[in-house]
Parts: C-alpha cells; sequence; structure tokens
C-alpha cells in the first residue's frame, strides 16, 4: 500500500529568483492580484508575513472547484530562495493526513530564473489519486507571477 509519495517540477521563469522567492516568502497576500482566477485571497492569521511558524489561509479555485487551505510556513531559506508550506486544515487534509510544498527559485545564467516545485504527501487511503492536478496549479501560479512580474518590473522601467 503505497501512501507516502513526492513530485517535482521544474519550470523556467524571466522573473529573478530574488523577487520570485519575495513573493512567497513575504508577500503571498499579493498572489490575489497576480493570479486572479486561481488564487481568490490569502490571509494572516497568526504570526507576520515573512516569518517561519506564521500561519496563512488561502481561497482557490483548482478543479473548478472553490478550496481553502491553512498552512504553517515552516521554513523561509532566502540564500536558496526557498519557501516551505504545511498544509495543516482545508480540503486538502480530507485526503492526505501530511501536505507539504515546497517553491525554490534558483537564478538561471542569462537571466530569469528555474522554478522548482516540490510536493511531498501522505495520502489517507491508497484510493487516493496522486496530486499531478496540483502540482500543475502550481505551475499556472507561477506563470501568472512571472507575468506580472515582468510587467512591473516593465513599468518601472
Amino acid at each position: 500500500m503505497v501512501v507516502h509519495g513526492k513530485m517535482e517540477i521544474d519550470l523556467e521563469v524571466r522573473a529573478p529568483a530574488d523577487k520570485f522567492h519575495d513573493v512567497f516568502s513575504c508577500r503571498p497576500h499579493h498572489i490575489s492580484n497576480m493570479s486572479t482566477d486561481k488564487i481568490h485571497g490569502v490571509d494572516l492569521h497568526d504570526g507576520d508575513w515573512g516569518k517561519a511558524g506564521s500561519i496563512i489561509s488561502w481561497s482557490y479555485t483548482h478543479d473548478g472547484e472553490t478550496k481553502v487551505a491553512k498552512e504553517v510556513i515552516e521554513a523561509i531559506d532566502d540564500e536558496k530562495n526557498s519557501t516551505t508550506f504545511r498544509v495543516v486544515e482545508g480540503d486538502l487534509m480530507k485526503l492526505y493526513k501530511n501536505f507539504v510544498l515546497v517553491v525554490q527559485a534558483a537564478p538561471k545564467e542569462g537571466g530569469g530564473s528555474v522554478v522548482h516545485w516540490t510536493l511531498e504527501y501522505e495520502k489517507l487511503s491508497e484510493e487516493v489519486t496522486e496530486p499531478y492536478s496540483l502540482l500543475q496549479f502550481c505551475v499556472h501560479v507561477s506563470k501568472d507571477m512571472d507575468l506580472h512580474l515582468m510587467e512591473q518590473a516593465q513599468a518601472q522601467a
């Protein structure tokens, strides 16, 4: 019975790694302005924006359904441009015992960056499907963020 899993994906974006990382680590509440059809809001429940241990909740649309997720920001590594989120409540917890998302942006030679997503999870049962569509959701949100960050940079130039 396989209930533990790990999925990873890389995507190239034009935004600098530090700018991309800054949004996830310190300003996730701005993502709803960058990916309006997917992320509807991000609220701070406990702690401070940009601090490990803080608790945030997401309202989002995934697979045509409005969903919520409450997460603890487990780690922020500014040197590696990495942020780790652990889901503690919400729709994912109906299917998974544990669910951790890690997003890391690495500078790419010649400009831009490579965004690496890792989903680690423990399903409640073997019948729960692998979260492929959630991984694709993360990719689509990343692309929306990249477009927004690049438009913002062009407007400031």
